[in-house]
């Protein structure tokens, strides 16, 4: 079994009073999302309907002619974001429902309210009713076609950055509940990952992997997640093969990354852009895999990322900013999603990164102090000028709640290792058996 929390709790602390306003803001958040249920417009609402696609189809097939089919949608998000509800409608996402379930899974350790406990599991129970049709095995994607440069990626096609989510909310469930049936989910979550998704070895001991079942390799997040997810199903399930092949994304992983301790989107020689969150991706897969394996190149390679991270990815002011290397006009200054992954990340490694609590500190500190709103929702974006209000699960609700649900879990449990001088005290309280999500 594997967990998730930093490897020396006693040693993590917060600011006086945070811990209490964090898990504050996250009952009123609970409360909003009660009542806003759980669909929502995306970040991809101006590109998911009919028009908005033909526009970003047309934009990678002629770059002059697409600019100005795009422009409107792009001068909406950057200006008037509630436009979004004139190119598509609300929309379920299971990204967004694996999230939820992990926050509040980690309510529940934190405070032990059953309630939390049960929203949990009926996330679990929306999991299973929307995975992809047409597979064998349990997978989720996206509910709208989403077009890309390589082509259109047809609706509740699996896709394996999407995938890995959900086997960890399901994690979570099996340690904290022991349900059967969730280890099914997480057994069968493993044999798609290990064999509808593809591997193409670039030696012995190194291969990317497909982000669709149907495309081809070399986007590095991609072979991350399934890196992760394959290590922790060959601890779960005692499967060798799954080890290997996730040793050989790994190997990939790690080999892709840059002298300068980046890493590229994609090894195609086009997108290599470096970005916030996706670097975020990277490094919280490798420090899982870590816990997990005491891989030494992961720990070297997270040594070089999380100094090009601090130096490259944040702001005069200390927080994350969307890009150290742009594909193109950025229209906005700060992103959810970047803060959420931020806190996420500096989580799972503050212990052995000590440079990353003040980084927590302050990130934490902003979202508190700028990023709630009244109703008890976030913020998701800071514009060039003013906001976007417009509450959006996968763009980033749900990973900023899931964020700081982990936050309040973890200082929670740290507290009582401190209080009682051993970790048995930590174990007394309604948390799972080690181990590593995150």
């Amino acid at each position: 079994m594997h967990s998730d929390f930093p490897n020396k709790l006693e040693g993590f602390s917060v600011p006086n009073g945070i811990e209490e306003n964090v898990l504050a803001v996250l009952k009123r958040f609970v409360g909003w999302l009660d009542e806003f249920g759980g669909t929502s417009w995306d970040h991809q609402s101006f590109f998911a309907g009919p028009i908005g696609s033909r526009a970003k189809s047309l934009y990678y097939r002629h770059e002059l002619l697409g600019t100005a089919a795009v422009a409107p949608m792009v001068l909406c998000d950057a200006f008037l974001p509630s436009a979004r509800r004139l190119f598509h409608r609300p929309t379920r996402f299971p990204i967004a429902d694996a999230h939820y379930a992990m926050g509040f899974w980690y309510l529940y350790r934190a405070v032990g309210d059953p309630e939390y406990l049960e929203k949990a599991a009926a996330y679990l129970d929306v999991l299973k009713d929307t995975r992809c049709p047409g597979f064998e095995e349990y997978c989720w994607g996206y509910p709208f076609d989403w077009v890309t440069r390589n082509g259109t990626i047809s609706r509740q096609t699996p896709l394996i950055t999407t995938t890995p989510y959900a086997y960890e909310a399901f994690l979570l469930g099996y340690e904290l509940c022991g349900r059967e049936e969730w280890h099914q989910v997480l057994a069968s979550t493993a044999r798609h990952a290990f064999a509808d998704i593809k591997e193409f070895k670039l030696s012995d001991d190194s291969a990317t992997c497909s982000y669709t079942p149907f495309d081809g390799g070399g986007v590095i997040n991609a072979a991350a997640y399934r890196a992760f997810l394959l290590t922790s199903a060959s601890k779960l399930l005692a499967e060798g093969s799954y080890l290997e092949a996730g040793q050989r994304n790994l190997n990939f992983v790690l080999d892709a990354q840059n002298p300068n301790g980046s890493w590229y989107y994609a090894v195609d020689g086009v997108r290599d852009f470096v970005d916030h969150f996706h670097t975020c991706f990277v490094m919280k897969a490798l420090a899982k895999i870590h816990r997990l394996t005491g891989h030494e190149r992961c720990l070297a390679a997270l040594t070089r990322g999380v100094e090009y991270y601090v130096t490259h990815l944040f702001d005069a002011d200390g927080l994350p900013k969307p890009f150290s290397r742009a594909p193109r006009l950025t229209t906005y200054k700060r992103e959810l999603y970047d803060c959420a992954e931020c806190i996420n990340l500096c989580l799972l490694l503050k212990d052995r990164f000590p440079q990353l609590e003040q980084t927590l500190a302050t990130v934490v500190g902003s979202i508190m102090s700028g990023w709630v709103k009244s109703d008890g929702s976030f913020r998701s974006r800071q514009l060039l000028v003013g906001w976007d209000n417009v509450p959006m699960h996968r763009w980033a609700q749900s990973q900023m709640f899931r964020s700081l649900a982990f936050f309040v879990s973890t200082a929670r449990s740290a507290a009582a290792v401190r209080h009682s001088g051993s970790r048995a005290s930590a174990e007394r309280l309604p948390i799972a058996p080690a181990v590593h999500t995150g």
